[in-house]
């Protein structure tokens, strides 16, 4: 749905805005029940606990980079070996920050969703409070 604080988020970045509504059709398709919450350098998904995030970090460097893009994050408990994960970083032990540049609506396909489900998962198994 988009909303002031999305317009706001990705102000002329039509492209950005048009993957990131894809990716949240997506993501609420498969979890109605998450939240989303827009903030200033990202838009978080949560469960109990946070998920996946959609920003416009760049994962790449400038000249590798294409016009428009959106950015998914996700954590897990292990390191995702794939050409299509950025960069991927443990900023605690055994919990690995993934990040995804995504260029085209055909990015979002069965292998990132599969990544995400096994992070919400991941998320979900966590102890409250932690």
């Amino acid at each position: 749905m988009v909303t002031p604080d999305l317009l706001f988020f990705f102000d002329g970045k039509p492209v950005s805005l048009a993957l990131y509504l894809a990716f949240e059709e997506r993501v609420l398709a498969l979890w109605p029940d998450a939240a989303v919450k827009v903030q200033k350098s990202q838009i978080s998904f949560y469960n109990r606990h946070l998920f996946a995030c959609a920003s416009l970090l760049p994962v790449r460097r400038a000249d590798d980079r294409p016009k428009e893009w959106l950015t998914v994050t996700f954590g897990l408990g292990r390191r995702v070996d794939s050409p299509r994960i950025g960069a991927a970083v443990e900023p605690y032990p055994n919990r690995w920050t993934h990040h995804v540049l995504v260029a085209s609506e055909s990015e979002l396909d069965e292998e990132l969703m599969g990544w995400i489900r096994e992070t919400y998962e991941f998320a979900a198994s966590k102890r409250p409070g932690k």
